[in-house]
């Protein structure tokens, strides 16, 4: 027996000893622990690199490898991903979205492991992202070729995809109740009670391997004030500035990349972007990296000077100079990001989303209490650091029930519950009034290509018109003579026969009943030609045309087929009402979740 046929006889074993929902909790426990070891060793692998440049320096002095630093990382992830991977693995969470989509929920073998390696030599060089959508994307990946080894339906092969972005959220935050919720809110268009329990079985065993790993200390732990009514106007105050800067964050960030990456020559790009984040990072030295170290600073209430750390230390000597310098961090973050992802670096938006959010709590907060200084109106800042990273995931990421729990659970913050909803439903209500999209989602939105909650909508989003084209149809010239077209009906078993010209242009169409009358009298056969008895078309298909589209011409027409044609019109095929609606049950019934 050959290595393939022995594969294949341990996969039907394995699959034969056991129901299919059994199946489904050894496969999501497997890749639970799978991605709590990869969010464990990008988290090691980050720190590492991080204090092997950076243990040296002088703390007396400004820094000036900051200014090559994240370059050197952006520029090895970019080789790495050029010349070994030749693929795009950035921006990791509109990826999953794109294979769940478009692809079958099948993700390439290598993102196992590509992922990983570029950010964390991106990040631990100083690149300022995230790891977060890289680990995303690694699960995803791992939970993806797990099912499909295993030969599993799209249903499941979905199911164990999301176990493994929940396994990843869970496992680099230490948070098993914020990565079921990231996946149910953000990549899992329609899932049923029966299928949470993989999701959460993956979700805890790769916290509790991350617990083995790094120890039990929370990510953020935090020293946090009670929490009080009297704030709840500062709070609603705090989630529509959070709204504001998630329309920031979200349209800057987009606009920017896109310009960026208009620079063909990928190393001029680098260049450029390597220069601009080095400046950046020089001066606002909280840019450097994730910048988690900052965010627990502000939630510890600790020092703010930044004395021999940047050549604008003198700056913050004034009081109000402090919340000016922050917001000036805040603006320029999504810069660095956008420098760095465009430039040749992987990383998410996720981390800067959280960094971010910490800054506008933390700027919004200081203003306050300086405005009402020596008054009854003064608000704890740590507070308000904590609840502002709710409050910009919840209108950046649009996924406020994962903004809240996250931000519960990385901290120990359960106190302050009530602030972090009033927060984060205002900031999320308030952005989607303005930007119905989340960061992940704009682009592939406006494409045609996003699943969403609303399950019809979905299965058009799964249907590929391009495979719903019959061809089976007999072509006639259009100056073919009506004894030719006879000949061709008898040779078929369609009623319709579309009309060609010498360079297989589609023309028309003739129908069985336009002819019937007139194919039994022969004295016609020569008189008569195609072009007598042929109509037009009221509208054509293209074989990439998104399936809504599709649909609309069917409804506005009242057509039962449509030609299909490519931009040149040759003809292709038809497409037919009975076969979208057999196509959209099936796929229906593939989607649901029992």
């Amino acid at each position: 027996m050959d290595s393939g046929k022995g594969k294949g006889g341990f996969v039907r074993r394995i699959k034969g000893m056991m129901s299919e929902k059994e199946l489904m909790l050894v496969l999501s426990l497997a890749v639970g622990i799978a991605c709590g070891l990869a969010a464990v060793s990008l988290k090691l692998a980050i720190e590492f690199i991080h204090k092997g440049i950076t243990s040296w320096f002088d703390g007396e002095v400004y820094n000036y490898l900051y200014l090559i630093y994240p370059g050197i990382g952006m520029l090895l992830a970019m080789l790495f991903v050029r010349y070994v991977i030749k693929d795009n693995i950035g921006h990791g969470v509109t990826k999953v979205l794109l294979a769940v989509s478009k692809n079958e929920s099948r993700i390439k073998p290598h993102n196992m492991w590509s992922s990983l390696l570029a950010s964390s030599v991106t990040i631990g060089f100083g690149g300022s992202v995230g790891a977060e959508a890289p680990i995303v994307y690694t699960g995803a990946a791992i939970g993806s070729n797990i099912a499909r080894k295993m030969g599993l339906s799209y249903k499941n092969m979905t199911i164990l995809l999301g176990c493994g972005a929940a396994g990843a959220v869970a496992g680099i935050f230490k948070a098993p109740l914020a990565g079921v919720l990231f996946t149910l809110e953000i990549l899992l268009f329609n899932i049923s009670m029966s299928s949470i329990l993989p999701l959460l079985m993956s979700s805890i065993s790769a916290t509790v391997i991350s617990y083995l790993f790094l120890g039990d200390s929370l990510p953020f732990e935090c020293t946090l004030s009670p929490f009080t009514m009297h704030n709840i106007p500062f709070y609603i105050l705090l989630g529509l500035f959070c709204a504001a800067c998630s329309v920031y964050f979200t349209r800057t960030t987009l606009w920017l990349e896109d310009n960026i990456k208009s620079i063909r020559n990928v190393f001029g790009r680098w260049g450029i972007s390597a220069l601009c984040l080095g400046l950046l990072i020089f001066l606002f030295p909280p840019l450097y990296g994730e910048g988690y170290e900052y965010v627990s600073i502000l939630l510890n209430g600790g020092s703010l000077d930044f004395d021999g750390e940047t050549i604008l230390a003198f700056f913050m000597h004034h009081k109000w100079s402090v919340p000016v310098f922050f917001l000036l961090i805040l603006v320029l973050k999504v810069f660095s990001m956008s420098f760095t992802n465009a430039g040749g670096g992987v990383g998410g938006t996720f981390g800067p989303t959280l960094f971010v959010g910490a800054i506008a709590g933390f700027v919004l907060a200081r203003t306050f209490n300086l405005m009402f200084a020596g008054s009854s109106l003064t608000v704890p800042e740590q507070n308000f650091v904590l609840v502002g990273m709710a409050g910009l995931m919840a209108g950046v990421m649009q996924a406020p029930m994962t903004a809240i729990f996250l931000i519960a659970e990385i901290s120990g913050g359960y106190e302050l519950l009530v602030p972090l909803i009033l927060t984060s439903a205002i900031s999320f209500g308030a952005t989607r009034a303005v930007e119905p999209y989340s960061i992940y989602t704009k682009r592939i939105a406006k494409k045609g290509e996003l699943l969403t909650h609303d399950s019809d909508q979905a299965v058009l989003t799964l249907l590929k018109t391009s495979d719903l084209i019959e061809s089976d149809f007999s072509t006639v010239k259009i100056d073919a003579t009506l004894g030719e077209l006879v000949d061709a009906i008898a040779l078929s078993s369609r009623n319709i026969f579309p009309v060609v010209d010498s360079k297989e242009h589609f023309q028309g169409y003739v129908s069985l009943e336009d002819v019937r009358k007139d194919m039994f009298k022969k004295e016609l056969y020569d008189k008569m030609h195609v072009y007598n008895y042929m109509k037009s078309s009221p509208a054509y298909v293209f074989p990439e045309e998104k399936m809504e589209s599709v649909m609309k011409k069917f409804e506005k027409t009242d057509a039962w087929n449509l030609p299909v044609v490519d931009e040149e019109r040759t003809y292709l095929g038809f497409v037919s009402k009975s076969k979208i609606f057999s196509a959209y049950r099936d796929r229906l019934r593939q989607v649901s979740h029992d």
